[in-house]
């Protein structure tokens, strides 16, 4: 019997398109001898749907159409089971329910990548592919992931953080501890953002205001850190869980300025196939004891936030001190890295086949663990509320 994968993708997000071109390349990719494919397209609303037309990306050059001629869904669990429910249309209808095995995210950004659409699914009771909801949380949140890897010892620019709304009253006061602890030129980012969207260089002051009010547009927490000058950007993938990983071979991304833009990464071909139309050299042209430096410290970051499926590393190497720094994490990397994979012996197909294994193996494990314990606690308990209601007091 085949195994039912809900693809969930779409979401309200800034990187809604780009993952509607991860998950249908996810999707094509899969072996349908194995598994049946099911897509499940979050709009920027919040709103469910599925259907086979959903699998050809053309089709959604003309979204109002395609939704039309696709089924609005929710999901509900049922026993021992979570159902994907189609709303039915029409008096007479009957109602159609798919039991879902696992679910497949392949969302960007924030309000689904960030741990959200996995409490989703944790509240579901659904077993589900990639990262848990802290490491979710973790890698989205720049800031609180420069903390973990500086808690493990593990090499991460310095940098500093604010409110939106703290720079509108006081500014002056924080460009002057961006200028006193950071320096300029620096790399002013949206905490929270994926894709180098709302990101950018200052190399003045005024450039600096520019920055942070592009950056505030996108995200309400701010983070600056010294931009490297002489910088080259390696990138490499881990594929496991915490106590199992491997990585990747390495990557050298082409930049056309002097920060690997959202165009850079998406739009560089001409013709958008996700992180894949980017420009790159892979391997990268690193000595075999920097490659093995890079790629062993990806694992470690890896195990530090508790990862699980497959991520990206980004890391950035300082060319006029020869210092390697972890830069950012991507905990459902564009196109799911499956070109550094491909380049590593590992082809797409299965590389989604070991990823929906380790989703399943996290599921059989927490089976293991205690989540309620036997009480009668209830038993003698009134709250009262009524006149001469009796029993007993909390």
């Amino acid at each position: 019997m085949k195994t039912n994968v809900a693809f969930f993708f779409g979401c309200m997000s800034v990187e809604h398109e780009v993952s509607i071109i991860s998950a249908v390349q996810a999707m094509l990719s899969m072996d349908t001898e194995k598994y049946n494919v099911i897509p499940v397209y979050v709009t920027k609303n919040g709103e469910m749907f599925t259907g086979d037309n959903l699998l050809k990306i053309e089709n959604y050059r003309d979204l109002p159409a395609l939704l039309k001629s696709s089924w609005a869904v929710n999901f509900v669990r049922r026993g021992d089971k979570v159902l994907m429910v189609k709303e039915v249309k029409g008096v007479f209808a009957k109602k159609s329910e798919t039991v879902i095995d696992v679910a497949f995210p392949v969302v960007h950004g924030t309000n689904c990548e960030d741990g959200t659409i996995q409490g989703y699914l944790e509240f579901l009771g659904l077993p589900y592919v990639g990262c848990n909801v802290l490491a979710s949380a973790v890698g989205m949140d720049k800031a609180v992931f420069k903390d973990v890897l500086k808690r493990h010892g593990l090499p991460t620019l310095d940098c500093v953080t604010f409110y939106s709304r703290e720079y509108a009253k006081n500014a002056e006061n924080i460009k002057a501890e961006i200028i006193s602890k950071i320096g300029l030129p620096a790399i002013v980012k949206p905490i929270n953002l994926g894709s180098s969207v709302g990101i950018s260089k200052a190399k003045n002051e005024a450039e600096l205001v520019e920055a942070i009010e592009l950056a505030a547009s996108f995200a309400d927490r701010i983070l600056v850190e010294k931009a490297i000058e002489n910088l080259r950007e390696i990138n490499c993938s881990v594929l496991g869980n915490a106590t199992d990983c491997r990585a990747s071979v390495c990557e050298e991304p082409f930049m056309n300025d002097e920060i690997l833009s959202y165009e850079d990464k998406y739009l560089s071909s001409g013709k958008s196939k996700g992180m894949a139309s980017l420009g790159r050299k892979i391997p990268a042209d690193l000595s075999e004891e920097r490659s093995n430096e890079i790629r062993n410290l990806a694992c470690k970051i890896f195990k530090a936030i508790d990862g699980n499926g497959v991520v990206r590393i980004d890391f950035m190497i300082d060319k006029d001190t020869d210092t390697v720094y972890a830069n950012e994490i991507n905990t459902i990397p564009g196109s799911l890295a499956f070109y550094l994979w491909d380049a590593t012996d590992l082809k797409y197909k299965d590389l989604l086949d070991e990823m929906i294994s380790l989703a399943f193996k996290r599921a059989r494990e927490k089976e293991n663990i205690t989540f309620t314990i036997d009480t009668n606690i209830l038993a003698g308990v009134s709250l009262g509320g009524s006149k001469g209601a009796k029993g007993g007091k909390l």
